[in-house]
């Protein structure tokens, strides 16, 4: 399980007191669950940082389709499309869980970028170890089985493979957005589920929380 998304900090660096750092342009807002945070093909004009909850990225295609793309939890940036010259947002973010985030506007983020040579860096290896998780995804799709893939992206959501300790436990997550997820069907994902926890690699029941325990890496790893 590779370590993608984790981004090594220096000790005693805090992200979170640099964008304190930021005047104007910069606001907290707290998003209750569900809400979006941002629309597809809304605006591109600010970057969030996510400080406490977790949020689901998500596109429609033209046709109504509906993917996940991805789950991003505290310590997490999005948006951050703008810096690039992105006009207009190309997926939504929504709430999974009650959210607290910082909204910095486009020009206070590049201002920050510019100045605070520290986030500058922090900022870079965040990105790059995003577009290596990408990769990842794109590989673990093309050749990897829907039981492996949803092990997988059970084990990300639990957060194996980061620095600290993982987080066993992830908050109530249905199962028709892991069938997005991994690119399978609800069916397929629930017969997977069903495995998992006959084997004792999952916990849950009903609408409860969903414990992840380590073992389920062998899922993974097995060829």
């Amino acid at each position: 399980m590779s370590p993608a998304g984790a981004v090594k900090r220096k000790p005693g660096f805090d992200p979170v007191a640099l964008l304190a750092t930021i005047g104007k342009g910069r606001k907290s807002v707290s998003f209750p669950k569900k809400q979006a945070i941002f629309g597809q093909g809304d605006a591109a004009d600010a970057v969030f940082y996510i400080q406490e909850g977790k949020v689901r990225l998500a596109v429609v295609s033209n046709n109504g389709r509906e993917a996940t793309v991805g789950i991003l939890t505290g310590g997490d940036f999005c948006g951050e499309g703008c810096l690039g010259g992105q006009a207009l947002r190309m997926g939504s973010a929504i709430a999974m869980t009650d959210c607290d985030v910082l909204r910095i506007e486009k020009k206070a983020m590049m201002e920050a970028l510019h100045r605070e040579h520290e986030f500058s860096d922090l900022f870079v290896a965040y990105l790059l170890a995003r577009n290596i998780r990408y990769e990842e995804d794109l590989v673990d799709q093309l050749f990897n089985s829907g039981e492996k893939r949803l092990a997988r992206v059970l084990l990300l959501l639990a957060h194996f493979g980061k620095e600290g300790k993982p987080e066993t436990v992830i908050p109530k997550i249905s199962q028709e957005t892991l069938a997005e997820m991994v690119g399978t069907t609800r069916s397929r994902v629930s017969f997977f589920m069903n495995r998992f926890r006959k084997l004792g690699f999952v916990e849950y029941s009903g609408g409860a929380e969903l414990q992840v325990h380590s073992s389920l890496l062998n899922v993974v790893l097995h060829d």
